[in-house]
């Protein structure tokens, strides 16, 4: 008597090959029954609303706030026009170690400063008068003197 050249587990082995090619052929089916083609230009539309959500339905036009031009502001905000004037402001970072610091001038503009600058020896928080200078990295401090308070 002749054996099966085919084992059990080969067997099982094709069966399940074939449950799952059916399966994904029933699946393959389904999905071109239930396909929708040809939306609408509306039921493909998304808003955002005033909170930056996407959603559904359009904006309220009553909502719309009205912003000009002016107040947007691009980039960062402007330092000295004029580098010949002298500004006051405060030492607001100093590392001795390193040998550089930032100045915060009383308009708000942040300056680099370099050891090489300073008159005399500073601290944090000290306050001081400077002359700024454009740099190829931005504005820095030059010409650096404590104010006596």
């Amino acid at each position: 008597m002749a054996r099966s050249k085919e084992s059990f587990n080969k067997r099982e082995k094709e069966k399940q090959r074939l449950k799952e090619k059916k399966e994904k052929m029933e699946k393959l089916r389904d999905r071109k029954a239930n396909q929708v083609k040809g939306k609408s230009l509306d039921q493909m539309m998304a808003y955002v609303d005033e909170n930056g959500n996407l959603s559904s339905t359009p904006p309220d036009p009553r909502r719309k706030a009205v912003i000009k031009v002016e107040d947007i502001q691009i980039g960062v905000q402007r330092m000295a026009e004029d580098e010949n004037e002298f500004h006051e402001g405060q030492v607001d970072f100093f590392d001795e170690a390193k040998g550089f610091g930032f100045i915060i001038d009383n308009k708000g503009g942040k300056y680099f400063f370099h050891v090489n600058q300073l008159n005399e020896r500073l601290h944090e928080k000290d306050r001081v008068s400077f002359q700024p200078e454009r740099t190829a990295k931005g504005w820095s401090a030059a010409d650096i003197k404590k104010i006596q308070q």
